[in-house]
C-alpha cells in the first residue's frame, strides 16, 4: 500500500500545469527586468534547462503552489536532482562559477550573466516574499542565501551593493543598463564584454 509520503510527490496533470505555469511566468518577468537592463537575449533565454526532462519530470513531482520545489526534493530525496542540473547548465547562478579544484576557485562572473542573476534573484525572492515583499526584500533574500566562501568577494560585494541600491531607491532607478554598467565598471574594474 502508497504512503500518503508518495501520493505527496505523484505526477499529477494539476502539478504539471502548476509547474509549467509557475515556470513562463517566472521566465516572463525576469525577461522583463532584463530588457530593463539592456540583456533582452539573456531575458529571453532564461531558464529553458527548466523544460528539460530532467528538471521538468523533477520539478513538477516536487511542485507545489508557494513553495521552493528544490527544497521539497531536498527534504524528501536528501538533495534535488533539478536543482543540481539547473545550476550546471545555466551561467547565472554563482555557483555555476564555483570549481572547488581550480586555482581560482570563484572567478569574475562575466557582466551579462550577472545581470541575468540579479533580474532572476529579483524576481524569485518577490515571489517567495509574496504580499509580505518590501523595498529591502532581495537585500534580506540574498544575505539569507549567499556563499561567501563560494563566490568571488567582489562579486559578493557588487550584488550586495545592488540589492541595497534596491532596497533603498526601488527597482525602477537601480535595475536598468546604464547604472548596472557603470556599477559593474566601478567594482568591477573590468569592460562588461
Amino acid at each position: 500500500m502508497k504512503s500518503s509520503k508518495d501520493n505527496k510527490y505523484k505526477i499529477t496533470p494539476k502539478k504539471v500545469f502548476g509547474y509549467f505555469h509557475s515556470v513562463n511566468k517566472h521566465r516572463f518577468q525576469v525577461f522583463y527586468l532584463c530588457c530593463r537592463a539592456g540583456i533582452p537575449w539573456r531575458g529571453l533565454i532564461h531558464d529553458l534547462s527548466k523544460y528539460s526532462i530532467t528538471e521538468f519530470s523533477d520539478g513538477i513531482r516536487h511542485y507545489e503552489k508557494g513553495s521552493n520545489l528544490y527544497d521539497n526534493a531536498k527534504k524528501t530525496k536528501g538533495y534535488s536532482l533539478s536543482w543540481l542540473h539547473h545550476r550546471g547548465r545555466n551561467r547565472h547562478h554563482y555557483e555555476y562559477w564555483y570549481d572547488y579544484s581550480a586555482k581560482e576557485t570563484s572567478p569574475i562572473i562575466p557582466y551579462k550573466y550577472l545581470v541575468e542573476m540579479v533580474c532572476d534573484t529579483l524576481v524569485t525572492a518577490s515571489a517567495y516574499y509574496g504580499k509580505r515583499k518590501t523595498n529591502d526584500y532581495q537585500l534580506n533574500y540574498w544575505l539569507k542565501i549567499r556563499e561567501p566562501d563560494k563566490i568571488n568577494p567582489k562579486i559578493d560585494f557588487l550584488l550586495t551593493k545592488i540589492y541595497t541600491d534596491v532596497s533603498e531607491q526601488g527597482v525602477s532607478k537601480t535595475i536598468n543598463k546604464k547604472n548596472l554598467e557603470y556599477l559593474y565598471r566601478k567594482y568591477i574594474g573590468i569592460s562588461n564584454k
